[in-house]
């Protein structure tokens, strides 16, 4: 299924508090390959024009549509207002496995802060709690690797979906 299909998944990421600039440059390259519709990136996070951000990005920051904004919440709102539905990428009691998910056709994630993850609270307003499940002894991946394997992984299973269907 190519980007441009008129059964399109509507991706969108939103960075929080991302504190690395060369993650947040793996990000916006992971973005454009992945075909991302909007990257937002909140708090604390890194955004261009910064030469970090350049280096790892090699340009994609040029062609991923993103915004930054200082507070996470509203960002939400507005995501939600265009009809995503919000995961939050965070390994917890609650949370599934990306590979289980059964993908919308228009999904928001959130990503959290390289040390934090994402908050409580936010997971708590969140329409559902994606984890990579961890085969080794270490908890939590990079976020900008993360990030890779969610995007492509979650644009994978909402392909399979939609070819069950016809």
């Amino acid at each position: 299924m190519t980007v441009n299909s008129p059964n399109k998944l509507s991706l969108v990421l939103i960075a929080h508090d991302i504190r690395s600039l060369h993650n947040v440059g793996s990000l916006f390259r992971t973005c454009d390959g992945v075909g991302l519709d909007k990257l937002y990136l909140t708090g604390h996070s890194g955004f261009p024009p910064r030469k970090e951000i350049t280096k790892t990005a090699l340009g994609a920051e040029q062609e991923v549509h993103w915004e930054h904004h200082w507070t996470l919440e509203p960002v939400i709102e507005i995501v939600r207002a265009q009809g995503y539905t919000v995961a939050a990428v965070e390994r917890s009691a609650e949370s599934q496995s990306y590979t289980d998910y059964a993908v919308p056709d228009k999904l928001a994630l959130i990503l959290g802060n390289e040390v934090t993850g994402v908050a409580g609270e936010t997971m708590q307003t969140a329409d559902a709690v994606l984890h990579v499940p961890m085969l080794g002894k270490k908890e939590s991946l990079n976020v900008a690797v993360c990030a890779g394997i969610m995007l492509y992984g979650l644009r994978a299973n909402w392909e399979r979906g939609l070819q069950a269907v016809r």
